[in-house]
């Protein structure tokens, strides 16, 4: 059962969200946040004890909305590096439309927030650590095409992957998203893997 304390952190990361998304990162301050939850700032603080604090909890919140844990199990039924590769794309290409709001607020305000930075950059360490695994287990398979050293592959593979890249194929060249699925899981497999 949940208490008034859990029910509250709730509605503030809620607050936060919906905030971030429809400013799209601009002005959202503590003030604000504890005006639309109907809270002081003082309160707020009981729950995070700063700004960075908050946003971190905000981007974990929305992960676990939207069930990112139970999608990432994708990656373990993989069998090799190119099912790996397609399950990486079906989960993370299929997430972005989701969190595109938040993700759009956050990239926007990270080189003068230092908040939004940390959280933005959070998330992503987990992004590159599943496209690091995935280059390493098309290394240790002998198929990782030869041009690559497993560092280089790893910082393209995250690069192809960006929330900038699927902005510009599906919103603004109006690719669907079937589309940019498809596609991504070609064109990374013709980079990374040897004779694809």
């Amino acid at each position: 059962m949940s208490t008034k304390k859990d029910l509250t952190r709730k509605k503030i990361l809620e607050t936060t969200w919906h905030l971030m998304e429809q400013r799209v990162g601009q002005d959202v301050h503590m003030r604000d946040i504890a005006a639309d939850v109907g809270i002081s700032r003082q309160a707020l603080y009981l729950h995070f004890s700063n700004r960075t604090e908050l946003m971190i909890a905000t981007v974990a919140y929305v992960d676990d909305v939207k069930g990112l844990n139970e999608r990432l199990n994708q990656l373990k039924t993989a069998d090799n590096g190119g099912e790996l590769i397609d399950a990486c794309v079906n989960v993370w290409g299929n997430y972005i439309p989701e969190i595109y709001g938040l993700a759009k607020a956050l990239l926007k305000t990270r080189d003068t927030d230092e908040a939004a930075a940390t959280a933005w950059d959070g998330s992503m360490r987990c992004l590159f650590d599943v496209c690091q695994e995935i280059v390493e287990t098309l290394q240790s398979e002998g198929i990782l095409a030869g041009r690559w050293s497993q560092k280089d592959a790893t910082e393209v593979f995250m690069t192809m992957l960006s929330v900038y890249n699927w902005e510009h194929l599906v919103v603004e060249y109006g690719w669907s998203q079937e589309q940019y699925i498809d596609n991504l899981k070609t064109i990374l497999k013709q980079t990374f893997v040897e004779n694809y």
